[in-house]
């Protein structure tokens, strides 16, 4: 309930690197993943990460954490980050909630991606 009642890293990131865009047709939940992202020793790092998202309270919760989970790591480990992750770090959803926590791992996983698509 803390990541829904006090989100982190919410909102739109106008110079995003990439966007994750993920939703669930039968739930109506809608996510968007932005990331900026630096070199660092050699390494490409999340610099920064945010979210925008429409759904429930669980939807919200999950997109607040993954963002904390992913922010500065590199694109590989987070890469890494699974929807099991996202759950247990929230002390679990209820099993009906658990959809939203792939919606949130499967944003940020469709980021790097794209991410790494416009680097080719």
């Amino acid at each position: 309930m803390e990541h829904f009642r006090n989100p982190r890293n919410m909102g739109e990131m106008k110079d995003a690197d990439s966007i994750g865009e993920v939703g669930n047709p039968v739930c109506g939940d809608l996510m968007h993943i932005y990331i900026k992202v630096k070199e660092e020793n050699g390494q490409e790092i999340i610099d920064d990460i945010s979210f925008q998202t429409f759904g429930c309270a669980a939807a919200i919760a999950t997109s607040s954490m993954v963002t904390e989970l992913a922010k500065g790591k590199t694109l590989d480990e987070a890469l890494k980050i699974t929807r099991g992750d996202v759950a247990d770090s929230l002390d679990g959803l209820p099993p009906i909630k658990l959809h939203c926590s792939n919606l949130a791992a499967d944003g940020l996983h469709m980021a790097i991606k794209k991410y790494y698509e416009t680097k080719k």
